[in-house]
């Protein structure tokens, strides 16, 4: 490759504009070469039984086809890479692939990933992807029941592992395990929601439009008649092109010129992307409808008003696993308020949400789109390396709402030795006002959305009983494939390809340029002309966007809001308000449960008369948790004698018993701490000594340090001494 670069003084005007042009047409040439490729590329997938983009090695463990509610799904155990050693006895990781219209993959595209991230740091690591094409009649929930049994087939495999697996879910995949979980909560260890929507509602005014395309389309009854267009089969194009209309700067513009003005480094990466992008999937059409009724336009998963076949109501509150949330402001897909709002919906407060036993962490990235939770090699070389390494420490929290927040650790930070990587990863208290803080729906809002979802269902009925008889005698195999085939996403991979006569003579011209490839620098006056322009039109089509989701929501609001048409549905002059769902059983067990710690509150062994310490001390304002302090544990959990080892789940009940007992009434649980010490006092000198180091190993506040001081007394040989605490404690 010859470059054209001069100090622009030697430069004449007919020397810039012949060189400008001679690489202006080589990029184009190159430009058709490269898509040409990517034809070839989505014609060889697209004839691939199991198309992927997964760069480690599988090794197929389950097929879901075989099951006995058969699915498209796939259980695979990923082979790690030269120079990475498993342990089996760590708990191993499950990545779920979101099937959201796309082809599979995109949790192991590089190696720098979540797959990769997993293996890495020790872990086994498994892998639940899809086939292109559905099985006949596969329902959602046959989708979860064949997630639940992947899930008991790793624990079959992992025997020697301490822990259960940590499932990651990935967009779609996430609401999905969610699903699962709540079903079998006995099975997963941590879930890992990686930009999930779960409460489809939620945004904030003047952003996030996608969630007014039910409103805008009449409800799901288009979502009805693309599935009978199919024959019984609903095309993932149709998503794919959703997502593409969000931004048209970057879709018709910013991505191809970004090939073209780089056309001699940039073709290997656009084409491993499109090589995912570029290959739609097929789901049944009853798939498509539930997905639709109940989460787009219904968002009934957060309020627990999904039922299963046999009449079971799916409660994430029933989920006893912690749940880790990951999404970003950058997200506009999953913006924070839809991958966080369902705790508003669940909980009224944070004590609500410690008194169902739940642990939830949440962080937030202030940049990273959505496609780059996934996929981005600078998130999963931090987010997903300290969820990674810090995951068992999360396993064992108290119940609470917590943040993560992960500062670059550096000379300053107090014991440094006790971080693992880069980061200094910490946990948070927070409470539900934190979430509120995101953007909440106005009552009047969430009444537009009900109205949405109530128009929805009578014109899906009447579509279904006026014209769905109709259409389906119309269609068949051969008009759904030719469907498929025209699709405008599909067309444009398949249109330039070696199918293609005049692909021949694309490639000949592009290999004659490569070999005298003419390439003009930043400096030729005529390409920054041409990059001002494309800045210029790529921004008169991100106004376009801007103002047409402007308008989208205006007429949104404006129809939704009539009381005519509210009144129509059965809305208007309803006394009934949105409120949080009660049960009547959870609420009894919470009354046993806080009974039994009032009466248990003297019994224990030095295993919880250490935690009730390490609790209380922590609750003097120092913050949450965070690694340093987890790693001292793990140092010190290597010397301890055998009467003090005790295995991850007695120190997990251990932990949430003596949290929840603290809560319940502090000065009984203090006075009755020394109770649950040895006699010996070896032991009680060994316990001590634990309680001393987890407070050293972390900054510390004036508070902290006063009840530390209350504590160590308590650990003296003499026995029934009460704790004095200070009254700043």
């Amino acid at each position: 490759m010859v470059d054209f670069k001069m100090p622009l003084s030697d430069m004449n005007p007919a020397f810039v504009a012949s060189a400008f042009w001679v690489d202006a047409v080589q990029r184009s040439i190159l430009m058709l070469d490269t898509l040409r490729q990517r034809g070839n590329i989505y014609i060889e997938q697209s004839e691939n039984i199991a198309p992927h983009v997964l760069s480690f090695e599988p090794e197929l463990i389950m097929d879901g086809r075989e099951l006995e509610r058969p699915v498209n799904y796939l259980l695979v155990r990923m082979m790690p890479p030269d120079g990475v050693t498993v342990d089996r006895t760590k708990r191993p990781f499950i990545i779920f692939d979101p099937r959201a219209g796309h082809g599979p993959g995109i949790g192991g595209m590089k190696q720098d990933s979540e797959i990769g991230v997993a293996m890495r740091a020790g872990h086994p690591c498994y892998f639940v992807g899809f086939l292109p094409a559905p099985v006949e009649g596969q329902t959602i929930e046959d989708v979860c029941a064949a997630e639940a049994q992947f899930v008991a087939r790793v624990i079959e495999l992992e025997p020697q592992a301490k822990a259960k697996p940590c499932l990651i879910g990935n967009c779609q995949a996430g609401w999905q395990i969610m699903l699962m979980a709540a079903i079998r909560p006995d099975l997963p260890g941590p879930i890992i929601l990686a930009g999930s929507p779960l409460s489809y509602w939620a945004g904030l005014r003047g952003k996030n439009p996608l969630r007014y395309l039910g409103g805008l389309l009449g409800g799901t009854w288009l979502t009805a008649l693309a599935g009978d267009l199919g024959n019984g089969v609903f095309d993932g194009a149709n998503l794919v092109a959703n997502f593409e209309s969000l931004h048209p700067d970057n879709t018709y513009l910013e991505k191809a010129y970004n090939v073209y003005s780089k056309i001699d480094t940039e073709p290997r990466r656009f084409l491993d992307f499109e090589a995912w992008w570029g290959s739609p999937v097929l789901l049944e059409a009853n798939e498509m409808q539930w997905i639709a009724d109940n989460l787009f336009v219904g968002n009934k998963l957060g309020s627990g008003a999904i039922t299963t076949s046999f009449g079971e109501r799916v409660d994430l509150r029933n989920i006893t696993s912690p749940i880790i949330v990951f999404c970003s402001w950058g997200d506009d897909i999953t913006p924070p308020q839809q991958a966080l709002g369902w705790l508003l919906d669940l909980y009224e407060d944070v004590d609500d949400l410690i008194q169902t036993g739940q642990t939830i962490v949440y962080t937030v990235h202030e940049t990273i789109g959505h496609l780059g939770i996934f996929v981005s090699g600078k998130v999963a070389t931090k987010e997903h390396a300290e969820f990674a390494s810090c995951i068992d420490m999360i396993d064992l929290l108290p119940p609470g709402l917590y943040e993560a927040v992960m500062t670059e650790a550096g000379p300053q930070t107090a014991r440094a030795d006790l971080v693992e990587g880069k980061y200094l990863f910490a946990l948070e208290p927070r409470t539900l006002d934190d979430i509120r803080a995101f953007g909440v729906n106005s009552p009047e809002d969430d009444a537009r959305f009900a109205t949405v979802a109530r128009v929805s269902d009578v014109n899906k009925g009447l579509y279904r009983e006026f014209v769905s008889p109709l259409v389906q005698r119309m269609s068949n195999q051969a008009s759904a494939r030719l469907l498929r085939q025209m699709h405008p996403h599909r067309l444009r991979f398949s249109a330039i390809s070696d199918r293609n006569p005049a692909a021949p003579m694309i490639s000949w011209a592009a290999n004659i340029v490569r070999a005298n490839r003419h390439a003009v620098g930043d400096e030729n006056p005529l390409r920054q002309i041409e990059g001002v322009i494309a800045s210029q039109m790529a921004l008169s089509l991100k106004l376009w966007g801007d103002t047409r989701d402007a308008l989208t929501e205006q007429i949104f609001l404006s129809t939704y809001a009539s009381p005519l048409l509210q009144g129509l549905v059965g809305l208007r002059g309803s006394k009934d308000q949105a409120h949080i769902v009660r049960d009547v059983t959870r609420r009894s067990s919470a009354r046993e449960m806080r009974a039994q710690l009032m009466a248990d509150m003297d019994h224990g062994d030095m295993t919880d008369a250490i935690l009730r310490s390490v609790v209380y001390i922590a609750g003097g304002g120092g913050g949450g948790p965070d690694e340093r302090s987890w790693s001292t544990l793990k140092r010190i959990s290597a010397t301890l004698p055998p009467n003090l080892k005790v295995g991850t789940e007695r120190f997990k009940e251990s932990m949430r018993k003596q949290f929840l007992t603290l809560r319940l009434d502090r000065e009984k649980a203090l006075e009755t701490l020394p109770a649950l010490l040895s006699e010996d006092a070896s032991e009680r000198r060994q316990g001590f000594r634990i309680v001393k180091a987890l407070f050293e190993s972390r900054d510390r506040t004036e508070a902290e340090a006063k009840r530390f001081s209350e504590i160590s007394h308590v650990f003296e040989p003499a026995r029934g001494r009460v704790v004095r605490r200070s009254p700043a404690a």
